[in-house]
């Protein structure tokens, strides 16, 4: 029985793109709390999310690392190098090394630690040019969880993530289903029974013309490509001045 989970990791495991009435992310991993609560006698379930916005690998193992190995949960699931393998001149297999190094350190003082792969991105926009380092890093991890006997998180062939529907308007993030179909597999991945498959067809979608393409791709550029490129000239992070949504282990 999971008892504790506590969530490791940038954006995606913030849940960026899949915002609650509140204006607080919520996203794949409190969706898959949510499930894994479900599993457990009422309140005893306990969850921390300590994951920020534009962290990077070596971040997360400084600031994140150290605090899930005081908090010794059942469950950690560990998301980190996303924003490393983006960066222009970045080695995946440099990642990948500094990725095992902070596992390392992480599995000996918990119960289980999840690690997830990267995102196919061939039929994502921008991301898609980044396909061949996003499978480098991806068979990396791969090869690091069968090292340390961790169960895998698999989004490189989770193939309902694929469809433009399951990201957000930012192309970077994913959208509150994209994140939902997240959750229910990272519970299938511990063999837990969910309410709908994850992998599920989209409905049909009418097609779009090169018009509409074009506003789309035009929108985006002004209102998401120029301002990250902003913060990146200035050395900004989007995580700057965020602090972690669930810092302690409490009853959700």
């Amino acid at each position: 029985m999971i008892g504790s989970y506590v969530a490791l990791g940038d954006s995606f495991t913030e849940g960026v793109g899949d915002p609650g009435p509140d204006g607080v992310f919520v996203g794949w991993a409190d969706r898959f709390a949510v499930l894994l609560a479900d599993r457990v006698p009422e309140g005893a379930f306990r969850y921390a999310n300590l994951a920020i916005r534009g962290r990077l690998l070596d971040q997360i193992a400084e600031e994140q690392v150290p605090r899930a190995k005081e908090l010794a949960p059942d469950l950690v699931t560990f998301c980190a190098g996303g924003n490393d393998i983006i960066r222009p001149g970045s080695d995946p297999d440099d990642v990948a090394e500094r990725f095992e190094t902070a596992l390392a350190g992480l599995v000996p003082h918990v119960g289980t630690v999840m690690i997830t792969t990267g995102f196919d991105t061939r039929g994502v926009p921008v991301l898609r040019h980044l396909r061949g380092k996003i499978a480098t890093y991806t068979a990396h991890i791969r090869a690091i969880a069968d090292r340390y006997e961790c169960p895998v998180l698999d989004l490189w062939s989770l193939k309902s993530v694929q469809d433009r529907r399951a990201w957000d308007q930012d192309r970077l993030h994913l959208s509150p289903e994209g994140h939902t179909r997240v959750a229910l597999r990272a519970a299938q991945v511990l063999g837990l029974p969910v309410p709908a498959d994850p992998d599920q067809p989209w409905p049909p979608e009418a097609a779009r013309g090169p018009a509409a393409v074009r506003m789309d791709n035009i929108n985006w550029a002004r209102e998401h490509l120029v301002p990250w490129i902003g913060r990146r000239l200035r050395g900004e992070s989007s995580g700057d001045h965020v602090e972690p949504k669930r810092p302690d282990l409490l009853p959700l």
